[in-house]
């Protein structure tokens, strides 16, 4: 399968909104089309932090990540946060979730990171393979403190 990794678009609308959707759906995360409008609405502002990658086949869209840059004052330094990694299922096992965090590692790399730092859900145990592979699992426990 040939697939391209490339900064989101806005001709990638469509095909993003059904990823985005099911990557909500798979966390089984209340989202709206009013809250997908909001996202994608900072992927297309060059000003928003956030940024957008998809991976790309001849048929369509198969995956998407969003990132964007985070201070480590301890480090004295800025990493880039994975926020959100999605590949389709009918095209897991294909090499797009390795070549979706390779395009944000190089992302980094060009804006002089040091670091790209995510999290799963401690039962997404077919993604722990592939991060296990690819990065360094921490010893670092969240926590969320609702405001």
């Amino acid at each position: 399968m040939q697939i391209v990794v490339r900064s989101v678009a806005p001709q990638d609308r469509a095909g993003w909104d059904l990823l985005y959707a099911a990557y909500a759906r798979f966390y089984e995360t209340e989202q709206t089309p009013d809250m997908r409008d909001r996202v994608w609405g900072w992927l297309m502002d060059p000003a928003h932090a956030v940024c957008g990658q998809v991976a790309e086949t001849p048929a369509g869209l198969i995956g998407l990540t969003h990132y964007r840059p985070f201070a480590r004052p301890l480090a004295a330094s800025t990493g880039i946060y994975l926020d959100d990694l999605f590949v389709d299922p009918a095209a897991r096992g294909s090499g797009a979730a390795d070549l979706l965090i390779e395009a944000v590692r190089v992302a980094a790399g060009a804006q002089g990171c040091g670091v790209v730092r995510w999290i799963t859900a401690a039962d997404n145990v077919r993604a722990q393979k592939v991060y296990d592979r690819m990065a360094s699992r921490t010893a670092w426990v969240t926590y969320d403190l609702g405001v």
